[in-house]
């Protein structure tokens, strides 16, 4: 689910389930001198909900919303005593009301997320019997209004960070206005749209001081030089080839953090790194940059490969946006989990194949983005 705080609308639908007590039906009508020959109950329905909420953080938000859970009954067959008289007694029963949720929210990926709510409902029931043969019905059209607990899990996917999808278990205590309490499971699927989610702006880049040129060295008197000296004075030495400039971005749990563990988009505090380093190199032309991505020992090698590849990626990216520097300058490549900084047998997993945080912690160092630039200053 993404980070932004705001509002949000969405909507599900599915199946829903009632739990019809076809025990407590056969005894009332026990009750009244007659006896069940047969109940066919009919528990399934299409249930659907409308919703919307505020998302205070990444972990907790507020719905409220109107639900319709659907129609359920049963028909029971009776007899009565000699001489027997056959009859029946349908039941109906309709649910729909209005709820609101406390949802906490776990993030896993990027896009992918659980969540669980728990919440309160207030119900309208709206009941109908109907009886034939020997079966009189007193009250036919009983209802009530009621306020029960809602609880519920879920998970999430985002498509972007505006549009997701939602599938869901609810369950629903409900009074069923004659004396009983139950519950309706529904099982929906559905989307949920966030306002005025934006691309946050990158942060700004520091001022490159001023250049002030050193005073010029006075020059020596002329020296007049024959041509025949000159032609036997030796070649001038090429000119050196700038060294080139590496610097590594860490992954750990400092204030330079680029990436979170197992994530490849740049962090704002690693977005303040990198301007701080091509602050450092205001005036100068590049001529070639190299941007590697690094994982830990953690995963698949594939799957490392495929990570350490966006890391380099999401930095070459934000050095072409923020710095403005030409695409064709920069080559961006992954090397996995080939290179760690940590040495053999340093971080060590005492529960198994299990990851721990601790070792998620031991391993920060190998989690990286090495960027190493060649470039040359002007001397004016």
């Amino acid at each position: 689910m993404a980070d932004d705080v705001g509002w949000y609308v969405g909507g599900n639908i599915g199946q829903s389930r009632a739990k019809i007590d076809d025990v407590r039906i056969t005894s009332s009508l026990l009750g009244g001198k007659f006896t069940t020959t047969s109940i066919i109950d009919d528990n399934h329905d299409t249930g659907y909900k409308l919703f919307g909420g505020y998302q205070f953080n990444k972990n907790f938000s507020v719905e409220a919303g109107y639900f319709d859970l659907g129609q359920f009954g049963y028909t029971a067959t009776v007899t009565t005593p000699l001489p027997a008289t056959p009859g029946t007694l349908t039941g109906q029963i309709r649910l729909k009301g209005i709820n609101i949720d406390a949802v906490g929210i776990l993030p896993i990926t990027e896009n992918f997320s659980a969540f669980g709510r728990v919440g309160l409902n207030y119900a309208q029931a709206r009941d109908s019997f109907t009886g034939t043969g020997s079966v009189t019905v007193l009250n036919p059209t009983p209802n009530k209004n009621d306020t029960n607990l809602k609880l519920g899990l879920g998970i999430g996917y985002d498509f972007t960070k505006s549009l997701g999808m939602r599938a869901e278990v609810e369950r629903y205590r409900i009074n069923d206005a004659v004396g009983n309490r139950g519950d309706i499971d529904v099982i929906s699927l559905g989307l949920i749209y966030r306002f005025g989610v934006k691309k946050p702006a990158p942060a700004p880049l520091a001022a490159a001081p001023a250049y002030v040129a050193p005073a010029p060295t006075p020059l020596p008197a002329p020296v007049l030089v024959s041509k025949e000296v000159v032609a036997k004075l030796p070649p001038p030495p090429p000119a050196p080839v700038p060294a080139p400039r590496k610097v590594t971005f860490s992954a750990d749990s400092s204030a330079d953090s680029l990436f979170g563990f197992d994530k490849f988009a740049v962090s704002p505090a690693g977005k303040q790194a990198i301007d701080k380093f091509v602050a450092d190199l205001r005036g100068a032309t590049f001529s070639v940059i190299t941007v590697t991505g690094h994982t830990d020992r953690i995963g698949s090698h594939a799957y490392n490969q495929k990570l350490s590849e966006r890391r380099a990626e999401s930095v070459k990216a934000y050095l072409v946006e923020s710095a403005g520097i030409p695409s064709d300058r920069i080559t961006a490549k992954g090397a996995g989990e080939s290179e760690p900084m940590t040495k053999p047998g340093e971080c060590k997993n005492n529960k198994g194949h299990k990851t721990t945080k601790e070792l998620i912690a031991c391993l920060a160092p190998d989690r990286r983005v090495d960027v190493e630039v060649v470039a040359t200053r002007s001397s004016n």
